[in-house]
């Protein structure tokens, strides 16, 4: 080392590297990650416009179940894992991708582009800030004719006998919702087919999380798609049945 110039007191050997200046204040600390699940069976049509519209924060898994069409290589041309569920139903679908999940906190969603993935955000925010075990959203139809009359009559006869019974109190039967991936997998919902949601309502009530519900705008399914519950009266009665067997 060159020696000291004059008026230069060189270099202190007592002093080390200093304090962590810490994060820096201007900013944002990262966001904790959030996998999110569609359940999907022939949705080719409408991941094609879906998934481009999920924000950065959510990790897309796309459980295929059973697809005839091109809903796998749509959704992984697009980004998202592509898990394949064989087993037919609502509830084996959601559980595969459940399983599928490793973030701390898990988002579901219909892949049917009848919902609006940034509409998650604020629901994620409830979860990952502690105020609420699970966030859920309350479909409002954006015109007429959106939400049949006989899928919204059964929904509104399975939530008033979940009310009376156990003081259920959310408006919807959860078609959106984040909570954390553990919890979720410790609550033991069983049920997989169409009753899942039901029998999840059921145990989460019983188990007393704290639920906060958002109003979320329900929107035309995608051109191309159909709804396997919705979409007819039959498709609703089947439905029906799966949520009177969890209820029973």
């Amino acid at each position: 080392m060159p020696p000291a110039s004059a008026g230069d007191p060189g270099p202190d050997p007592g002093l080390g590297p200093g304090p962590d200046p810490g994060p820096d204040p201007g900013v944002a600390p990262a966001a904790p990650p959030v996998d999110l699940v569609l359940p999907c069976r022939d949705e080719g049509p409408a991941l094609r416009t879906l998934l481009p519209l999920v924000p950065a924060s959510l990790s897309v898994i796309v459980v295929d179940n059973g697809s005839s069409d091109d809903t796998a290589e749509v959704a992984a041309a697009l980004g998202a894992r592509v898990v394949h569920e064989p087993v037919p139903g609502y509830g084996a679908a959601v559980h595969a991708g459940l399983l599928a999940a490793t973030a701390d906190h898990v988002a579901f969603m219909d892949g049917d582009g009848s919902l609006v993935p940034a509409q998650l955000l604020p629901l994620v925010e409830d979860v990952v800030s502690g105020r609420a075990d699970m966030a859920v959203g309350r479909r409002r139809p954006v015109r007429g004719g959106v939400w049949p009359w006989h899928a919204r009559l059964g929904n509104r006869l399975i939530l008033a006998w979940l009310r009376r019974r156990i003081g259920t109190h959310v408006h919807d039967i959860v078609p959106v919702r984040v909570c954390g991936r553990q919890a979720l997998l410790d609550l033991g919902v069983e049920d997989r087919r169409f009753g899942y949601p039901v029998e999840l309502l059921q145990r989460m009530t019983l188990a007393g999380w704290r639920v906060v519900e958002h109003d979320v705008d329900y929107l035309p399914r995608a051109e191309g798609t159909r709804s396997k519950v919705s979409g007819s009266v039959r498709g609703t009665a089947r439905a029906a049945r799966d949520f009177w067997r969890v209820l029973a």
